[in-house]
């Protein structure tokens, strides 16, 4: 962990910056090779924003299990993060954020930092400014609500008997996405039961607010501006009214219902849904239900939290969830590229190790569209067998395809199976769920985040497309010509794609041209040319390409502040897959890669380039800035000694 954009091997010697392409190739291939874990498979760091570290110490005041030692390292980064602003941003130099800064500095203070400090000053001054916590988004206001912070009248009303509705309902838990849904079930539990957190210390930030918060009157919001929202307003007002109505003995019922749901899914070690704000979630709502803590659910899904901190040279942060076999999927890409032995140790050992984690027999909330389909994707974390992801699947399925395809025909057969069982109406895939397209839960105050749904994207779709193609589903087969059809509706008017989860257009661009270059788009045709275009207009001037997190505000979305090797890598191959091997904009991102500051194979990357929720929650996965800029760099050294204009992998 390095807040310098620097790998975890920082103390390895610099390889010449004028290094040729082969020669930084072979440098990178054998870096990444080293970073290898016994077992075969690759983990890097994923950070987020500082909201992650700063909930990890409110659970613990919450709990009452305070961890000065630890948490003074957390303070550390957190402190290390403010911006300029005098808040705190979603991603690196970016704006500031009420909610972020609201927790940070409200963890700051559980954790012991004297508020007339001079960074505890400007924060606060900088929260005052822009309205107060009071403006701060839902999840932000339930965790000050569970603090006695503010009335519970300031979130919206969550009813755990949500629990019963039926599928024809307009709210349905199956409607959702899943990390919405592994995170709202144990809320509801909080929402029903309205516990107070233990908070030993008894600290509170009564400062941070404009007007006293029980005085305050305008915490809701219409979050989209539509007329459903302002309808739904009203109903949240008259269920107020209703709530006292409702007996007990339906929500204890209920209650026991999200507890069942929770308990089914905990997922060992590895956490509820396998991300942070679900498990911190089902711990609470474990404690507000009186689970003494030497029980197993109890100490199962505190461990599942504590193995996501990371901590180095006294500071530390705490991860949204754990990356491996999104890592292991990539990293094998890029040393397959670099030339690396399919039959050589490292190649095997990771693919037996991605093997060996195919999910076979669980249906998890997939099967609720899709009840017929058999069982066969990938997870993005350890474990998390409820949620495969369909794009991991893709990318693990392309990958034991370039290895070995007899050795591992069974795994790419049942792959391969679920994700074409995955295909959405439209022809697109989203990330956990066929046909999540429930747009007008967009409109509940809850969904302020903007991130309630998993529809179809054009990243995970091109992904798909890609594996299909590689296998050798030809142009006639329906999920092919669907998802082309869909890919080509899906092109922005500059000839772009948007990029669901990775930042942003460049991402969503590479992808795509990935994909239609596997499945045999004439590189002539009208989408590729502009694409093309697109791609070389964005080029920088140092050759590099580079796109801000705030690209997903629309008024924003040609926002650059500097060049990044993960996304040169990704222009530069996306490039590649339209034929400009020889092209001079090629040409011009290698050497950016070849000149860029790195340390061994991981290249200095500082900002973020990838996205959990556009506008919301960004992350900076730190393999990203080892295993694309060699794979790009391996691409372009293979093509150019070679006959052929392009490649024909999907990805």
């Amino acid at each position: 962990m390095n807040w310098d954009g620097r790998g975890a091997s920082a103390t390895l010697k610099r390889w010449p910056e004028d290094g040729t392409v082969a020669s930084v190739t072979a440098d990178a291939g054998a870096w990444l090779a080293g970073e290898q874990k016994p077992d075969g498979h690759f983990a890097f760091e994923l950070e987020a924003d500082v909201t992650i570290p700063a909930e990890y110490i409110l659970l613990n005041h919450y709990l009452g299990t305070i961890d000065d030692p630890l948490e003074a390292k957390l303070a550390v980064y957190l402190r290390s993060t403010q911006g300029p602003h005098g808040g705190w941003p979603l991603f690196h130099g970016g704006d500031f954020n009420m909610s972020a800064t609201v927790k940070a500095y409200y963890a700051l203070k559980l954790a012991g930092d004297d508020p007339e400090s001079a960074h505890m000053r400007r924060a606060r001054a900088t929260i005052l400014m822009h309205g107060g916590a009071a403006r701060a988004n839902v999840f932000t206001r339930i965790a000050l609500a569970l603090f006695g912070q503010i009335p519970w009248r300031a979130v919206p009303t969550i009813r755990v008997e949500a629990m019963f509705a039926p599928k024809w309902f307009p709210f349905h838990i199956d409607k959702v996405s899943y990390w919405s849904r592994t995170v709202m079930v144990p809320l509801f539990v909080l929402a029903a039961l309205k516990p107070r957190a233990r908070n030993p210390r008894n600290i509170g930030i009564a400062e941070l607010f404009v007007q006293p918060p029980e005085m305050e009157t305008n915490f809701l919001f219409n979050p989209t501006g539509k007329p459903l929202g302002d309808i739904i307003l009203m109903l949240d007002s008259l269920g107020r009214w209703v709530e006292p109505l409702i007996p007990s003995a339906i929500t204890e019922r209920a209650i026991k219902r999200a507890m069942d749901f929770v308990l089914e899914r905990l997922n060992g070690d590895d956490g509820l849904g396998g991300i942070f704000p679900a498990m911190a979630n089902a711990v609470m709502a474990m404690d507000a239900l009186g689970y003494s803590r030497d029980t197993e659910p109890y100490l199962t899904a505190r461990r599942a939290i504590d193995k996501l901190i990371a901590t180095e040279n006294g500071t530390a942060y705490c991860q949204p969830c754990l990356s491996p076999v999104w890592d292991t999927g990539l990293a094998l890409h890029a040393l397959l590229e670099a030339g690396h032995d399919p039959a050589g140790k490292v190649v095997r050992g990771a693919a037996d190790w991605l093997r060996d984690r195919q999910i076979l027999d669980v249906k998890g909330d997939w099967a609720s569209t899709r009840p017929n389909v058999r069982p066969g994707g990938w997870a993005f974390q350890y474990r998390n067998d409820h949620y495969p992801d369909v794009d991991d699947t893709a990318v693990v399925v392309m990958a034991l395809h370039r290895i070995d395809k007899e050795r591992y025909a069974t795994a790419i057969a049942r792959g391969t199976e679920w994700v074409l069982g995955m295909q959405s109406a439209n022809g697109g895939w989203g990330a956990f769920d066929a046909d999540n397209t429930h747009y007008g839960l967009d409109s509940i105050p809850f969904a302020d985040h903007g991130a309630l749904l998993d529809p179809p994207t054009a990243d995970v779709t091109a992904r798909c497309l890609g594996m299909l193609a590689q296998l050798g589903y030809g142009s006639s087969h329906p999920a092919v010509r669907r998802a082309v059809e869909y890919l080509r509706s899906e092109q922005e008017p500059d000839g772009s794609w948007f990029g669901r989860w990775g930042t942003n257009h460049v991402y969503g661009t590479w992808s795509v041209l990935s994909a239609l270059n596997a499945a045999g788009e004439d590189r002539t045709s009208l989408v590729v040319r502009r694409a093309v275009t697109w791609l070389e207009s964005v080029q920088r001037p140092d050759g590099g390409w580079g796109e801000d997190c705030a690209s997903y505000w629309h008024h924003r979305r040609n926002e650059a502040k500097t060049s990044t090797p993960a996304q040169t890598a990704w222009a530069v191959l996306a490039l590649m897959a339209a034929g400009e091997t020889g092209s001079a904009a090629v040409a011009r991102g290698i050497d950016y890669l070849v000149a860029a500051p790195r340390d061994g194979g991981h290249w200095h990357e500082r900002f973020y380039t990838a996205v959990g929720f556009p506008r919301v929650f960004y992350l900076r996965y730190h393999g990203y800035a080892a295993y694309f800029p060699l794979w790009a760099l391996a691409r372009y050294r293979s093509l150019s000694a070679g006959n052929s204009r392009t490649t024909s992998y999907g990805i």
